[in-house]
């Protein structure tokens, strides 16, 4: 199962003094378990299929003309972009930036990290586990200097202190 899920559970009708009334689709959005909502005009879902088409064979979209807006015709018209959109995850393994986009999903890695680094098919799951090995340990903090005391002084790390942030002052 693809980590993105849509839904389309409602619209709205909007009407204003300076275009004809147009639906608001609201759109519920869950990745990786994190659920938000974004609405969207019909227009917008045309605008999306078409630069889809650039990348991708899209699914048919609903019509683009209705001739009423009974609520029932709306209905069908709200299943149609909710299935339009399923379908797009549903045969797509990679989601083009674009759809993303148009979810509000910023960040979206396209493959498990696991299989990032190639593939472990063959290795059992045991051994495909990363392991993170330290590649190199300070037993004090490295940007401070050493203390007075210090018989054998960090070379390297006074050097590169002093260089860094003390450029004009000579080494000892």
């Amino acid at each position: 199962m693809h980590p993105v899920r849509v839904s389309i559970p409602s619209f709205r009708l909007e009407n204003n003094s300076v275009e004809k009334g147009f639906t608001v689709f609201r759109i519920d959005v869950l990745v990786n378990g994190r659920q938000h909502a974004v609405e969207k005009r019909y227009s917008e879902f045309h605008a999306l299929h078409k630069m889809l088409k650039k990348s991708i064979k899209p699914p048919e979209m609903p019509s683009k003309h209705v001739r009423n807006w009974v609520p029932k015709v709306v209905e069908q018209r709200r299943q149609g972009l909710e299935l339009y959109l399923q379908s797009i995850i549903m045969e797509n393994g990679v989601l083009p930036k674009i759809f993303l986009d148009f979810l509000n999903i910023r960040h979206f890695p396209s493959v498990p990290k696991t299989e990032s680094c190639g593939s472990f098919d063959t290795e059992s799951e045991e051994s495909s586990k990363l392991s993170h090995q330290p590649v190199l340990l300070f037993l004090r903090d490295p940007y401070l200097l050493p203390t007075a005391h210090d018989a054998f002084s960090n070379v390297v790390i006074e050097g590169v202190v002093h260089g860094v942030f003390y450029p004009d002052l000579q080494p000892r």
